[in-house]
Formats: C-alpha cells, structure tokens, sequence
C-alpha cells in the first residue's frame, strides 16, 4: 500500500472514532469522502436509485449509532466496514422486497441468513489481503485484474482500452496473477 492510500485508511479510521464522539462534522465529512462508493454498492445491488438512496441514508444512520463498533486493531479498514454495511443493508432492502411483507407473527419464524460475525471479518480480512497485494503489482496489471474480475470484462475489452494486442493483455494478465497469487499464498 503506497503512503497516500494508507494516510486516507487511518485518516477515514479516525474520522469514524470521531463520529463516535457524536462529531457532526466527522459525519459531514465521512459523508462527502465515502458516500459515492457506498452510493455504488447499494445501487449495484438493488438497480433502483430511489431505493439506493434510502439504503445510503440508512447506512450512515447505521454509522452515526454504531462507529464505535469499528475497531482497526482487527486489521479491517474503515472503507471496508463502511462497505459492509452497506452491502449488508442493500441485500436486506432486496430480499425484504422480494419476499413481499409478512406479518409480525411471520417474521419471527424467519431465520437470520446474514453470515456469522466471524465469517464476515474472515472476509472482510481476506479483502484487505487482496488489495494490498493487488497495489503491490504493476499498476497495468492491477487495472486490468480489477477491471476483469470485479468489473466483468473480458481481454479483448481490455486490450481495446488500454490499446494494446491482445496477446499482450493475456500475457499482462497472467503475470498478474501469477504474482497476486504468490503474495496471497505468502
């Protein structure tokens, strides 16, 4: 992780323990840094705006009552805990609508199908694991692993983007891999 990356990881740390201390202004600006992203996430998932927008101020309600919670000595970034909730809240925002409205007597029988804690900051450390080998490769690569797996390209799109050969691109990719999976196996 280069320096920048790792002061905006502590900077958005601290600003969570600020919110804590009921910081209004640490919200605001946890807000303007982190909104987008979170925006992105439950967009993503429930395809509706109107309701990505309901979840996004349900998240930061979430983060207002609960940033105490977050504790960077468990190796899980601010960004990351942020996400999680809002991925947490979107997908809970779906199955509430495509489940329809049950009763309250209904609902009791509904079994928890969020993961268990542990699971989640298995998770959430494997993520952080991911990312910072992924910034330690080429930054070609990098972009183009990311672009691949998380964004759902495939080489040729690649190669038409980064204006390179295709064989080249395949060979870009590979070597990135190939290094992503010796750091993760390290």
């Amino acid at each position: 992780m280069d320096d920048a990356a790792a002061i905006a990881r502590a900077e958005l740390g601290a600003c969570l323990a600020r919110v804590a201390l009921a910081d209004h202004a640490a919200l605001e600006y946890l807000y303007k840094r982190t909104s987008a992203k979170l925006f992105g996430i439950c967009k993503r998932i429930l395809s509706d705006r109107a309701a990505a927008e309901d979840v996004l101020q349900e998240v930061f309600l979430i983060v207002w009552n609960r940033a105490g919670q977050f504790d960077p000595a468990r190796g899980v970034s601010a960004i990351t805990w942020l996400a999680a909730i809002a991925r947490n809240r979107a997908l809970d925002r779906l199955r509430a609508r495509s489940q329809g409205a049950v009763s309250l007597d209904e609902a009791a029988q509904i079994a928890d199908t969020r993961p268990l804690a542990d699971y989640s900051m298995e998770t959430a450390e494997r993520a952080t694991r991911l990312s910072d080998c992924l910034s330690g490769l080429d930054e070609r690569a990098a972009t183009a692993i990311k672009q691949a797996f998380f964004g759902g390209l495939t080489y040729q799109m690649l190669a038409t983007r980064a204006d390179m050969p295709l064989a080249t691109m395949k060979s870009l990719v590979r070597r990135g891999l190939l290094r992503l999976r010796t750091c993760l196996d390290s």
